[in-house]
């Protein structure tokens, strides 16, 4: 049975996963009000005429989260503290929402410049969040309680389809609220997590780093951890770690670019997470829609099939409970990118080798029984994609760097999605247009690709601690030698506070 400090630690860990909501939500939202006959109607646009304005819409919360992800989310997080972070981005996710929901007749600049500002407070909680739970979980479990950071993607994405499915079942009574309401539901989240954050602790790595104030970092620890002995050898190995960093490396952002263990680990995030997007999900959450359309007429069937993939996004995701810390984020990389590159190439082998008929619109589309095999084929490519390249990848760039850097790097890191996916969105609603579902065998070639890549270069953090996951990339363990400069015996393993007490007071440092 886990003891009540654990279970604890699993509750304010999804507090701070719940960020992710926010994210799943957002990514959804839009994809379901441009399906609104309102929506375009109260900003005059047309489908058609103005997709490059649409276009715009879309693009328009990325170009925040990437001003936000490398710019603003890693020093606030670091100066004023990851929970912090996390409410800052709720707080503008909340104005954002009000901005977008009540923006005046035919005034597209103002739901614009709420999507910028939705994108920003989202690029500092996506920063923050997944930083607070690495630095709070235990290494043993820490890829069980990142898990769920991925999951509540899919909980956002939930709650987005099922509203905007009500909304449309009911659009003759709800008139221009059909739209507003799908929006309007943003801040419910966010709301709670502001409610929840202040009764929680701050990460005792960040108080270190910060203030090296032990205390503060010890009294986190004592309300996550079961004994006293845990807590004194967690905050020793970080002060290590953090003395090394500072001594030795830097202990600004410069470590980015000046340690080549650093910078090698950088740049593997930086295809992982572009990998993510590249590998066909990001392009099917934003234009889901726009393939269903040519098989269902009915947009109440589209919404219909778009909030059930929600649902099954939630129970794929939990794969990931059992498996990341069982199997390895390697295991889980490959399995998913070899299961989602089968998906992407029979889809359109599918669509190639089956009949076209002539829709009621007088436009060739594909039967029922071939829609329904291309929409559980799609299905399957989220049963591989959630519990690997969506929940793994967060997982393994949120704890690959060392303290100095994590902020910076994850924020920089997590943006590289939206970075891949604004420049590729920018062709693939042409590319879907002139080749259809053969456009998916371009997803199949970066699948497999990513499968070797990870193969051949991502090693193993399973069960890592976070202070000497360096060591894994070519750089020197922090915790040895950080232990070496406080003249700490036996860095990696000594428990014996008192010993450790006497050696500090000794140097003068302050307990």
């Amino acid at each position: 049975m886990p003891t009540s400090k654990r279970l604890y630690n699993w509750y304010i860990a999804l507090v701070a996963a719940m960020c992710m909501v926010l994210y799943g939500y957002d990514a959804s939202v839009f994809n379901a009000a441009q399906g609104s006959d309102n929506w375009l109607e109260w900003f005059d646009l047309d489908t058609k005429a103005d997709a490059n304005l649409i276009g715009l819409v879309n693009t328009a919360y990325t170009i925040g989260a990437i001003v936000a992800g490398w710019f603003l989310g890693g020093p606030t997080a670091d100066y004023f503290g990851r929970r912090v972070g996390m409410g800052v981005g709720c707080v503008l996710t909340i104005a954002a929402t009000f901005m977008q929901a009540f923006a005046p007749w035919h005034n597209l600049g103002c739901f614009i410049g709420g999507r910028v500002l939705i994108g920003v407070g989202q690029g500092m909680a996506l920063t923050a969040g997944p930083i607070y739970i690495g630095e709070v979980s235990p290494p043993e479990i820490r890829g069980q309680i990142m898990t769920f950071w991925q999951m509540f993607y899919s909980v956002g994405s939930f709650i987005a389809y099922w509203i905007a499915y009500a909304c449309n079942a009911n659009k003759a009574k709800l008139g221009h609220w059909d739209w507003r309401m799908v929006v309007i539901f943003q801040i419910l989240v966010p709301v709670i997590i502001i409610i929840l954050l202040p009764f929680q602790p701050e990460s005792p790595r960040w108080w270190i780093k910060r203030y090296n104030n032990v205390e503060e970092a010890k009294k986190a620890l004592r309300k996550i951890r079961d004994t006293e002995d845990e807590v004194d050898f967690e905050v020793l190995t970080i002060r290590e770690a953090i003395e090394f960093e500072n001594e030795a490396v830097s202990g600004s952002y410069t470590a980015l670019f000046k340690d080549p263990s650093v910078r090698k680990r950088l740049y593997l995030a930086f295809v992982l997470n572009v990998g993510q997007q590249l590998s066909g999900q990001g392009t099917l959450n934003s234009y889901s829609s726009a393939i269903y359309k040519t098989i269902w007429p009915s947009t109440q069937t589209i919404n219909l099939i778009n909030a059930l993939n929600a649902t099954c996004g939630i129970l794929f995701t939990l794969n990931a409970v059992w498996t990341a810390d069982r199997f390895g984020r390697r295991w889980l990389f490959i399995v998913g990118a070899i299961g989602m590159g089968i998906c992407m190439m029979i889809v359109p082998i599918v669509g190639m080798t089956t009949p076209d008929v002539m829709g009621a619109k007088g436009t060739a589309t594909k039967t029922q029984p071939v829609g329904i095999a291309i929409v559980f084929l799609l299905f399957l490519f989220i049963f591989f994609y959630k519990p690997s390249w969506g929940a793994t990848t967060w997982i393994w760039t949120s704890e690959v760097f060392s303290m100095n850097v994590r902020a910076q790097a994850v924020g920089m890191c997590s943006q590289m999605q939206n970075v891949a996916n604004t420049i590729f969105q920018q062709f693939f609603p042409i590319f879907l247009a002139n080749e259809g579902l053969k456009c998916l065998f371009f997803f199949m070639a970066t699948n497999f690709v990513l499968a070797v890549f990870v193969y051949f270069c991502v090693p193993e953090t399973m069960k890592v601690p976070l202070e000497e996951i360096d060591a894994l990339f070519g750089g020197q363990n922090h915790v040895e030698k950080g232990g070496q400069m406080l003249n700490v015996t036996d860095a990696r393993h000594t428990k014996n506070s008192v010993e450790v007490q006497q050696r500090e007071t000794t140097k003068g440092v302050d307990v």
